[in-house]
């Protein structure tokens, strides 16, 4: 029956998605249909009223109204002119025009090239514009946007999980560098500390969510606890990655709509809404090991696929997360796990 799905499907339920990843031999082409049909409805509506926030071409400005928008989702035609100009790239690419290709061609870092190239063929396999035949193929893009931000941020360099950053970014916005310019806001300002050989901000981060579960969901905490289970075991891939490879591709982006605007904060009302949805689930684990394959089945299903829905509740479900609060938790467990050395 799938096959016939295939051969009669429009554009929406194809084999490969709009964005050049391969769909799962187990993907659910009917459910996918019934939410897409009302989801299609939604983003036409929705294209309407983005046309007319931007028209006359002007620069993108933060507003209510945007940041209501954005929560909305951005059209994909828009989506790399909104986050230029919500996250401040745009500002930077215009202050320092030429810099990028001064860049690519400046002094080789040997080191620097060879770690960028290892990772070349493992990002995105799934994905068919990232294959060395296809044409144009966008390894070498990649390639370059990692070198030149490697060059741009020596403290930095490259870690792994940027690619895969950066091959998000070139899809949305099919330019070199722009996509350098976000990946610049990212790494720089959005996630300060996240990629550095330290990757202090990253731990924060995690300890973090652990503290908010405590708050929020006590039973959760007192599971991870009894087992002895770091946080990091869990979710590290969703922080590294920002949900790319972990949450459906249209979830991602609209959770990057968010995340380019309001911040890092973003992170944690997604962690807190996928665990607090499946909170008696996670409870029926009796092990480490099966607590582990609790949290990738979460990440997994309609309730993440229907991605409308799904950011309402990252809105509603978490409840209050004020900027304050997160700035304290953060101070509390950095200068935790800088004691622990």
């Amino acid at each position: 029956m799938r096959g016939g799905t295939r051969r009669t499907c429009p554009a929406s339920l194809a084999r490969i998605d709009p964005y050049g990843f391969e769909r799962p031999e187990d993907f659910d082409y009917a459910a996918y249909e019934e939410f897409f049909s009302t989801y299609l409805a939604i983003l036409t509506r929705r294209a309407i009223k983005w046309s007319r926030l931007l028209k006359g071409g002007a620069g993108v400005q933060k507003s209510m109204t945007l940041k209501r928008y954005i929560r909305k989702g951005v059209p994909l035609e828009h989506r790399a002119r909104v986050w230029m100009g919500v996250s401040g790239a745009q500002a930077q690419m215009d202050q320092n025009p030429g810099y990028y290709l001064h860049l690519l061609q400046g002094e080789k870092d040997d080191s620097l090239e060879e770690a960028i190239r290892t990772d070349m063929n493992r990002t995105f396999p799934d994905n068919v514009r990232f294959r060395k035949g296809s044409d144009p193929c966008l390894q070498r893009t990649l390639y370059n946007v990692l070198l030149a931000y490697g060059h741009h941020n020596r403290g930095v360099g490259y870690c792994q999980g940027m690619n895969f950053l950066a091959g998000y970014l070139i899809l949305v916005t099919r330019s070199e560098e722009e996509s350098f310019w976000l990946l610049d806001a990212l790494v720089g300002r959005i996630l300060p500390d996240y990629y550095s050989p330290s990757m202090l901000g990253l731990k924060t981060d995690q300890e973090v969510l652990g503290e908010l579960v405590r708050t929020k969901l006590p039973a959760v905490a007192a599971l991870m606890d009894s087992h002895g289970l770091l946080w990091t075991l869990v979710v590290s891939r969703w922080f590294i990655c920002l949900f790319v490879d972990v949450l459906p591709v249209e979830t991602v982006l609209r959770i990057w709509d968010c995340l380019f605007n309001e911040g890092s904060k973003i992170i944690f009302r997604v962690a807190l809404t996928l665990i607090k949805q499946h909170q008696a689930l996670i409870l029926e684990a009796t092990s480490v090991p099966d607590i582990c394959e609790k949290f990738k089945e979460i990440t997994r299903g309609s309730f993440v696929t229907e991605c409308h829905t799904f950011m309402r509740k990252i809105f509603s479900e978490p409840g209050s997360l004020s900027r304050a609060s997160i700035a304290r938790l953060r101070e509390r467990c950095r200068a935790r796990l800088l004691a622990q050395g």
